[in-house]
């Protein structure tokens, strides 16, 4: 089945600390980080993987979000035109045409468009859901915001798997209840306890949306890991599990070492990875560039 991927930036998030956060050279002022949000079109649906900020979250901020994350660490532009429902919108699509919505989690900034689209189903691994239902700690209360998702019923949860098939040597869910077996569940977990990637098949290649597995771009480069120290120390605080957190970074290095040519991983927040991938939307099927891996691929405008 053919697959056609849009990326959306589900709004941008200006963190305090400029370059020490997002690694840019010569721009003064805050970060700016997005929320990388993919729609897939299959042959007979429309599949969302994550949703960002929602309507209700640019319209009532301040009873949905933390004041922790709204004005302290993330500080996120909230513009109605940049929720995933409006971008659909413009694309000639309405929110019953989404089908399913695959969460690699449900932080604040990754599932606050759930509830513009009622009508689908919601797919996540049971221990992401089962951990921001139980808000152990204050930090969980910050994080997982219910209100973004108290009035969602369809939700669809999967076990983490301790076995079974692989995928480039990662263990993953293969059967995705009424989806195609382009996309599949991939866990990455560390950053929360249900954390996972979302891999899909596209004109022969992989993608893998790595969710907030790693936040910059730099920290895949096999031969030069590097991470501005701002992101560094939010990584360390957002993290449930360290040593899989650490871990499954570990595993994507590799993943991208070994396999580029077959395999192009981006995360949920990195600003180059975003328009790399969002260039590459641009790009025919048939193109040699699809063949190269993404950061190798000439820049397509300045």
């Amino acid at each position: 089945m053919a697959l056609r991927i849009h990326h959306l930036n589900c709004t941008t998030m200006c963190p305090p600390g400029g370059r020490l956060m997002d690694g840019r050279k010569g721009v003064t002022g805050p970060a700016a980080l997005v929320c990388h949000c993919l729609l897939v079109e299959t042959d007979q649906k429309l599949v969302l993987v994550d949703t960002g900020f929602g309507l209700n979250d640019v319209r009532e901020p301040r009873s949905r979000l933390s004041p922790l994350f709204l004005d302290v660490l993330c500080r996120p532009q909230l513009h109605e035109e940049m929720t995933a429902i409006r971008q659909l919108e413009r694309l000639g699509f309405k929110a019953s045409d989404v089908s399913d919505i695959l969460l690699t989690h449900l932080d604040f900034d990754h599932a606050g468009g759930l509830d513009d689209f009622p009508g689908a189903r919601v797919h996540l691994l049971d221990a992401e859901y089962q951990g921001a239902v139980a808000q152990h700690t204050a930090l969980d209360r910050r994080r997982f915001r219910p209100r973004q998702w108290m009035h969602q019923t369809n939700w669809v949860t999967y076990p983490t798997p301790k076995g079974g098939e692989r995928w480039y040597g990662f263990e993953c869910v293969r059967e995705l209840s009424g989806l195609p077996p382009e996309l599949l569940f991939v866990p990455l977990l560390g950053h929360t306890l249900g954390h996972a990637g979302i891999a899909l098949q596209v004109d022969g290649r992989w993608l893998l949306h790595a969710g907030d597995a790693y936040f910059f771009h730099g920290e895949m480069d096999p031969m030069r890991r590097r991470c501005p120290p701002g992101l560094r120390f939010y990584q360390t605080l957002m993290q449930k599990n360290a040593r899989l957190r650490h871990y499954n970074q570990e595993r994507l290095r590799e993943l991208a070492r070994r396999h580029s040519g077959e395999v192009t991983v981006f995360c949920a927040h990195d600003p180059v990875e975003f328009e790399r991938m969002e260039e590459l939307e641009k790009v025919p099927a048939d193109s040699p560039l699809r063949t190269l891996p993404v950061e190798a691929r000439p820049t397509l405008h300045v």
